[in-house]
């Protein structure tokens, strides 16, 4: 992954990780597994389980320890309700950039070269 991509990522991943918790509950590995299967596949464990205690420390999920077969107790993470508004406004941002960078896009023309 480009440099470019990584930082956008990063400015990105809050809202993708809550995106992912909105669909069902989940723990660190399952939630890093979930992004892969989604074509994130260079984001490092690390970096999720960082994130998820930033968001639990805002409030913005739940964390219920439910037991394992293996080792310690596993953090399951779940949207609550301040989680969801904050998803919200992630989705009306999003939607208010990625329209205006169309925009933008469409009237500079693609200096892309697809074909390659």
């Amino acid at each position: 992954m480009g440099k470019q991509m990584t930082e956008m990522l990063k400015g990105t991943l809050e809202g993708i990780v809550l995106a992912t918790l909105a669909t069902q509950p989940a723990y660190g590995y399952e939630i890093t597994a979930r992004l892969r299967d989604e074509g994130f596949a260079d984001i490092a464990e690390g970096t999720v389980y960082a994130l998820l205690i930033r968001i639990e420390q805002r409030g913005l999920v739940d964390v219920e320890k439910v037991p394992s077969e293996k080792g310690p107790p596993r953090k399951v993470y779940s949207l609550n309700a301040v989680g969801a508004e904050y998803l919200d406004e992630f989705w009306k941002s999003w939607n208010f950039l990625t329209e205006r960078i169309e925009r933008l896009h469409n009237h500079t023309g693609n200096t892309n070269n697809e074909g390659e």
